[in-house]
């Protein structure tokens, strides 16, 4: 039969188009040309000056010899060029590679020989950074630089272009200048084909190369769209860096909807609260931290917001009472999950309208739940990573968090040996514990390597932090296996304080206790600064190795 209905009927290019998240900027252009696409500081640029401007980077990049498949590296804030750079490179056939601009030298430099990087375009503010990463890598990009007027505006706008390179490196505006805007940018000749490079951390050695398609970019910026219920013309506040997991899709999101990028360099609480009531912002994504800094906000400081701000946030589950601040600030916080093997989120907590009138504390426990699928992916599961079987939704038994489906990455660049551990037994490991409860609903428990085990029980180190997070004196906690000469090993908790505030030993303690099992209370605490990577995530394994000594 299925031969029968496929006799003479091939693919051919009317009915059969290579999925690529492009052409959400060609449509964008064409329908809503004079609409405001980006803010920044005081540019604004419309949809159909971002299109020619794109057009005209993978123009200039093609006639500098960029040819499908190479590499192009960015190391930019979140501003103009960096979505630019996220339409313009894969429109000439490019993969786009944006670095985290938190980066050392050295990991800039494994980062640019590792992904074969042939142009490399640096905000002028990075330009030290960059200058001391070619100087120690093999690869010999060209170098080109953007001068942004709101950093031009307040630092030295005197600093002279890159010395050691004055044989390869050109202005950004005037490299844009020699593309041509009527440019006929290049689909991908397949959607398979890949789209971008992104970095993992690397906290336990090199980082590895995440390799993502068209195909899943497509897929997941239009489920950003409708997982985020986002109406028309929203306006979406860059508090997300544009170098993590390629802004999780959301550069080629707000193109479906005619949507605005506000641009922000810097995630400060003053810009940010500015740009929320004068912009009318709708929508910002970010890690624990910015919501943080935005309920830590004075009361005087904050400005007035005209609606409920949709804030989405990803990582280590936030404690409960950063949900309950943001609520109380005028954001409604949604908790995703995924990484950046899987495009950014691919996990929403759907909310459930009779949660409404649960009373605070229920609701901000049910918020801090992963949740279910998104609409892009086919299968969530909580397995049993040694038999691969799927584990009871009883919110009881642990096992490792496991994703299949259309927005998993091609695997790890020139890695093959991670990549077949990584998709080992046909699904994508993701190396999370979690359970997953009677309502479908996936709850993240720890990283595989940070659970602790004393005396045979499983503790979860997420839920002693959360229980210390409780405490008004506790800034900041990461919790790591000590070892135990009677329970092989118990809790230590680092411990950072409020600013102002003071708390001993023996008060965490008794926190513990009138909030955990007794197992599970931390032997040890530890106050000081917590180590963190250029990402703001906590090494952990830092924290493992002190107290193993």
């Amino acid at each position: 039969m299925k031969e029968f209905f496929d006799t003479g009927l091939d693919r051919n290019p009317a009915n059969f188009q290579p999925l690529t998240p492009l052409v959400f900027l060609q449509r964008a252009a064409d329908v809503m040309p004079e609409h405001v696409a980006i803010i920044h500081g005081e540019q604004s640029i419309t949809y159909r000056d971002f299109y020619l401007r794109s057009r005209r980077l993978a123009s200039a990049l093609t006639q500098s010899g960029i040819q499908r498949g190479d590499t192009v590296s960015v190391l930019l804030p979140n501003i103009p060029p960096m979505l630019e750079a996220h339409h313009g490179v894969p429109m000439s056939g490019a993969v786009l590679h944006a670095i985290n601009t938190r980066l050392d030298a050295q990991t800039i430099a494994f980062q640019l020989d590792h992904a074969y990087s042939r142009v490399f375009i640096v905000d002028r503010a990075f330009l030290p950074l960059a200058e001391a990463a070619l100087e120690i890598c093999e690869a010999t990009p060209k170098l080109i630089v953007y001068d942004d007027p709101e950093w031009t505006a307040t630092n030295d706008s005197d600093i002279p272009g890159p010395a050691a390179f004055v044989d390869r490196w050109q202005d950004y505006e005037a490299f844009l200048a020699s593309g041509d805007p009527d440019f006929e940018w290049l689909m991908p000749e397949d959607e398979w084909d890949a789209i971008a490079i992104s970095y993992t951390s690397g906290t336990t050695g090199n980082p590895k190369g995440v390799v993502t398609h068209h195909r899943g970019a497509y897929l997941l910026a239009q489920g950003n769209a409708l997982i985020a219920t986002m109406p028309r013309h929203a306006t979406y506040l860059w508090t997300l860096p544009m170098f993590h997991c390629n802004g999780w899709c959301f550069p080629w999101t707000m193109s479906v909807l005619f949507g605005t990028h506000v641009c922000l360099r810097e995630v400060r609480s003053e810009p940010i609260w500015q740009a929320l009531a004068e912009h009318d912002v709708t929508h910002l994504c970010g890690a624990p931290p910015v919501m943080a800094l935005l309920v830590s906000t004075p009361e005087g400081e904050r400005r007035d917001l005209a609606r409920t701000v949709e804030f989405f946030t990803a990582a280590a589950p936030p404690p409960q009472k950063i949900l309950a601040g943001m609520e109380e600030a005028g954001f409604n916080v949604t908790q995703l999950y995924g990484l950046t093997e899987t495009y950014g989120p691919a996990v929403v907590n759907e909310w459930h309208t009779e949660w409404n009138d649960l009373d605070a504390q229920t609701r901000t426990a049910l918020k801090a739940r992963q949740g279910v699928r998104y609409l892009p992916l086919e299968r969530l599961e909580v397995m049993d990573p040694e038999t691969m079987q799927v584990l009871p939704s009883d919110g009881e038994t642990i096992g490792e968090v496991m994703f299949r489906g259309n927005v998993v990455m091609k695997g790890y660049f020139r890695n093959p040996e991670a990549t077949r551990t990584a998709f080992e037994g046909g699904w994508f490991h993701s190396g999370d514990l979690g359970v997953k409860h009677p309502n479908g609903y996936i709850e993240l428990k720890d990283r595989s390597k940070d659970i602790i085990i004393s005396g045979g029980e499983n503790i979860s180190s997420i839920e002693v932090e959360d229980a210390l997070y409780k405490h008004p004196s506790v800034a900041g906690v990461a919790v790591v296996a000590m070892p135990h000469e009677k329970w092989g090993e118990t809790p230590c908790a680092f411990v950072e304080v409020v600013s102002g505030a003071s708390v001993t030993e023996e008060e965490l303690t008794q926190h513990c206790r009138e909030n955990l099992a007794t197992y599970k209370i931390p032997r040890r605490f530890v106050f000081e600064p917590i180590p963190r990577t250029s990402t703001g995530k906590i090494q952990k394994h830092l924290l493992r190795s002190r107290v193993s000594d």
